[in-house]
């Protein structure tokens, strides 16, 4: 009996601490095109994924796999956005505020594509299922997608319609018990290739990997963030690690805090909060702070301030005078 295709890229992951290596970009871009096109046994798989899992990926093979994840997203060359934003890990220590971040950017002049992914693990709540709460719809194909961002400068996307299999894949989540590579590349897709992007991690080992990737995959400007639960959030009340690309320059930095002291964690997450701190109608000092700091931090990125101090004032500005009925 011949050896299957896909066998190779396993060998190469699994022969031990001396023999095994990591795949290459052409070889990652090779391996994941066929898990893409299901020319894979569900056991090779398996393998496939846990080893990578366990060896940790390395910036070259996530090349690789976005490469092969771009090719099947199929996404026009025509459609422009200025800035794509990951959101995959859900949150489960406070709501989502990055959201509302994103929503005053695009009254602001920036066309934001956002994609993520929904139900992988319980107890999180997702973007997806935040946005019947300002009148958006995710939207399940490009034309959808090319409207949403004419109507409201902001469009999301789940990976499900993005990417089905990696969609499928990331459910595995539960059968293995762990997360695996899959969560890493889709952060990364970027599929629009816009000229800036924004994504969050929560392991610290992750931030630079996805920085040396943005880098790898011709990123000129890109801003990772590690603050709240691996979404790309920034705490208020607590200085977080930023990785940067700017203009094709890597550098690492501690973003500060806004608030000197810890506040309180609500005891329970209510989600018509966010519409309601939107709309005005409640304030919230965590998760207005977490709007201005993350804004902040996207302004800064996109050259519209020129240090920390400036993009704090400027978003406190742009959030104080949003348009509370934008997003209705």
């Amino acid at each position: 009996m011949s050896e299957h295709p896909f066998a190779p890229f396993v060998r190469i992951l699994g022969k031990g601490k001396t023999g095994s290596r990591s795949l290459t970009r052409e070889e990652a871009r090779e391996a994941m095109t066929m898990i893409l096109q299901d020319e894979v046994r569900p056991e090779q798989l398996g393998a496939f994924l846990m080893l990578l899992r366990v060896k940790e990926e390395a910036p070259e093979e996530l090349a690789g796999f976005v490469d092969a994840a771009r090719a099947v997203a199929c996404a026009p060359e025509s459609l422009h956005v200025d800035l794509d934003w990951s959101s995959y890990a859900g949150k489960k220590r406070q709501l989502p505020w990055f959201l509302l971040a994103a929503f005053v950017l695009a009254e602001n002049g920036e066309r934001i594509f956002m994609h993520g992914v929904k139900g992988h693990t319980a107890g999180r709540i997702y973007t997806e299922d935040m946005l019947q709460l300002f009148g958006l719809q995710p939207c399940h194909d490009w034309q959808a997608v090319s409207q949403s961002l004419d109507s409201h400068a902001f469009a999301f996307m789940s990976i499900d319609t993005l990417v089905p299999k990696l969609g499928d894949i990331i459910e595995l989540r539960n059968t293995f018990g762990l997360r695996s590579p899959v969560h890493t590349l889709c952060r990364l897709i970027n599929p629009l290739r816009a000229e800036y992007t924004v994504d969050g991690v929560f392991h610290p080992a992750y931030a630079p990997m996805h920085q040396q990737a943005s880098y790898l995959l011709a990123m000129q400007n890109s801003l990772t963030i590690r603050g709240d639960g691996g979404e790309a959030e920034l705490k208020p009340d607590s200085d977080c690690e930023v990785r940067w690309i700017r203009q094709g320059e890597l550098s690492d930095a501690t973003w500060p805090r806004i608030y000197e002291r810890r506040l309180v964690k609500d005891p329970s997450l209510d989600v018509t909060l966010l519409s309601a701190v939107w709309r005005g109608e409640k304030s919230h000092q965590y998760g207005e702070g977490a709007v201005i700091t993350t804004l902040a931090a996207v302004l800064l990125l996109r050259g519209r301030a020129v240090d920390h101090a400036e993009a704090v004032v400027q978003a406190t500005s742009m959030w104080e005078n949003r348009s509370r009925e934008r997003f209705q």
